[in-house]
């Protein structure tokens, strides 16, 4: 056990609370089991940490462990979990509990057995916390993490505290919006670039994004071989057929599948090929849009397949296109605030059944939605919107 106190204390040293996600503040911290999902380097690890250093009432005893700890190759996480109520503990942080192999029967008998110990955890997207094969559904609360809106990477390169704003408030008066946003950051345009190239995780702060790409490439690759493979019980031979996957969908996004054509090219069943694109989806490295029309369908073949953010986009294309990047990064940041979004009969995206967007260019015009009530042009490379002509960069501010 001093084993794992000396390797939190190091951690701790290394924790500082200048900088929390947006999900933090919004977590029922007091709940006795707590599950945390999200993508690679979105910032699990460290609002676990902040917990544990920041968040806990005084005198609460505390224990951070991760899965793959050669602590646990000697001990269960119900045998750590014992040995530390018995030693006065009151909560348990596991990171990355996918990579032990009965976490799901482990952390019910944690729950059942221990009542007053409050248990923390992380885990890959692309688990499913309710589906293991002990039944959690009644003692988990489970949450994701995405990556960093736009709002989120300017409070953390800029040193701010930027408020969101909401889909209505864009909607009534972009302007108005807009402009209290530029009271504080004058020139949003470049830094909206910025973003968009290397933005969406916070290792981007480390030594001012030096390397972000790099290690961008190497979230993608360990997303797949790692932690898809041990959830999914993937092959060697299937990980890497899931990275030509990708490669493909980067070199053609938004790609319209033909599964029957990607099964053949990939030496895979039709089935197949549609479950690895819902694992990627998972897994946040996907994002799978249908038509708004479609019910049941919708669990099959997706209608379009864009790459989850857009700066996978940057990490696996030269040059990616800029009408993509503008859809990529508007149906993202949408999505990850929680609004329904699908494809719209005419335009491009119908968000919450409601309202019709085109997204394009700062002259994009209003052609492709003329006659749709509730309709907007969503227009990059402008400051302003008027009317219903909205400024892209804004709905970075959604969450």
């Amino acid at each position: 056990m001093e084993t794992l106190l000396e390797y939190q204390e190091s951690l701790m040293q290394e924790v500082d609370g200048d900088f929390y996600r947006f999900l933090y503040h919004k977590l029922p911290w007091e709940s006795r089991m707590l599950a945390i999902r999200g993508l690679r380097g979105a910032g699990k690890t460290t609002m676990l940490l902040q917990h544990l250093k920041f968040g806990q009432p005084k005198g609460n005893q505390s224990l951070y462990i991760t899965a793959d700890h050669p602590w646990l190759y000697t001990h269960t996480l119900l045998d750590t979990a014992k040995i530390w109520v018995q030693n006065g503990g009151k909560a348990l942080y596991i990171d990355e509990v996918h990579k032990y192999h009965n976490w799901s029967r482990e952390l019910k008998n944690i729950y059942d057995g221990f009542p007053k110990l409050k248990v923390y955890f992380t885990a890959s997207s692309a688990l499913d916390i309710y589906r293991g094969e002990s039944d959690l559904s009644r003692r988990v609360l489970s949450f994701t993490l995405p990556g960093m809106s736009f709002r989120e990477y300017l409070n953390l390169t800029q040193d701010k505290t930027l408020p969101t704003v909401s889909l209505e408030q864009i909607l009534k008066d972009p302007a108005q919006t807009a402009a209290r946003i530029k009271t504080d950051i004058e020139t949003p345009l470049p830094l909206f670039r910025a973003y968009l190239s290397k933005g969406y995780l916070p290792f981007t702060n480390e030594q001012q994004g030096r390397h972000y790409l790099t290690r961008l490439l190497q979230v993608i690759d360990t997303s797949i071989s790692t932690d898809l493979a041990f959830i999914q019980n993937y092959s060697s031979a299937h990980a890497v057929k899931i990275k030509r996957l990708v490669g493909v969908i980067a070199e053609s996004a938004p790609f319209e599948p033909n599964i029957s054509t990607l099964a053949q090219k990939l030496q895979l069943g039709r089935d197949t090929v549609n479950n690895f694109l819902h694992h990627l989806e998972r897994a946040y490295l996907l994002n799978l849009v249908n038509k708004s029309t479609q019910g049941v369908a919708a669990l099959q073949k997706p209608d379009k397949v864009y790459l989850e953010n857009t700066n996978l986009s940057f990490a696996l294309r030269e040059n990616p296109d800029q009408g993509t990047i503008r859809e990529t990064f508007f149906l993202n940041q949408i999505r990850n605030a929680g609004h329904k979004i699908s494809l719209a009969e005419k335009g491009d995206f119908l968000v919450d059944d409601t309202y019709t967007f085109e997204v394009g260019g700062r002259d994009k015009s209003r052609k492709q939605i003329a006659g749709i009530p509730r309709a907007y042009i969503v227009a990059d490379d402008i400051e302003l919107g008027f009317g219903n002509k909205l400024p892209l960069w804004l709905f970075g501010f959604l969450y």
